[in-house]
């Protein structure tokens, strides 16, 4: 059977494994992941842990173009392999470590992979990546990486009446001007009709609060 008929559970069932639990890899599985354990089949394990250190050195922030080309040339690699075992490799791991270690238990971690048909050698290797002593770097990097993206600092409105006179009618037309200060000092100014702004505060209030029920839904899931 295929990686990706392996994977089939959580395709049928997103974001749910075997059991009821919540996949770490989120509702829908990726397609690089499912591709994994059939990619991964006959590779040996120094192998995958050269190309497992290579994702943690990109995770790290680390230039690694020449060490894969280095690993392209002197393994057994095909490269198009080798561009799909990274690329599973990274968004397994990505996924995996924005979770907190409170939220996904190495156990859970482990029967996922096991689940997805990765070998039970290869899954202990990632798993000292999500759970070993690399893991608060990681977490670091990650949060100064989100901390360096422009954030609102300051939002200025009004509410504006544009006068509209023509043979047939006149009508007094309401409006929202609003500007957006981010941090990295630029402003960004747009108008919306005061039906489009109760519609867009609807809505971003309607999605904070499915995200804040699914947050607390995957939590209690994974820590079951």
């Amino acid at each position: 059977m295929s990686a990706v008929g392996a994977a089939a559970p959580y395709l049928a069932h997103p974001g749910e494994a075997h059991g009821g639990r919540v996949s770490f890899l989120g509702a829908q599985l990726p397609p690089e992941v499912a591709a994994l354990a059939q990619l991964l089949g006959d590779l040996d394990r120094a192998t995958f842990r050269k190309l497992l250190k290579l994702v943690v050195s990109g995770l790290l922030g680390e230039d690694c173009r020449e060490a894969v080309q280095h690993l392209a040339a002197t393994g057994d690699l095909e490269q198009k392999r080798l561009r799909a075992l990274l690329a599973g490799t990274h968004t397994l791991l990505q996924q995996a470590l924005r979770l907190p270690p409170t939220s996904l238990k190495p156990e859970a971690f482990r029967e996922q992979l096991k689940e997805l048909s990765i070998p039970q050698d290869m899954a202990t290797d990632l798993a000292s990546v999500v759970f070993g002593s690399q893991r608060p770097l990681l977490d670091s990097l990650a949060q100064q990486r989100g901390s360096g993206l422009p954030h609102v600092v300051g939002l200025r409105w009004r509410v504006d009446v544009a006068i509209s006179t023509s043979a047939l009618a006149r009508s007094l037309q309401p409006s929202v001007l609003m500007q957006l200060q981010l941090s990295d000092g630029s402003a960004h100014r747009f108008e919306v009709s005061t039906a489009k702004f109760q519609e867009l505060r609807y809505s971003v209030a309607l999605v904070l609060k499915e995200m804040a029920d699914l947050e607390r839904k995957c939590e209690r899931r994974l820590q079951d």
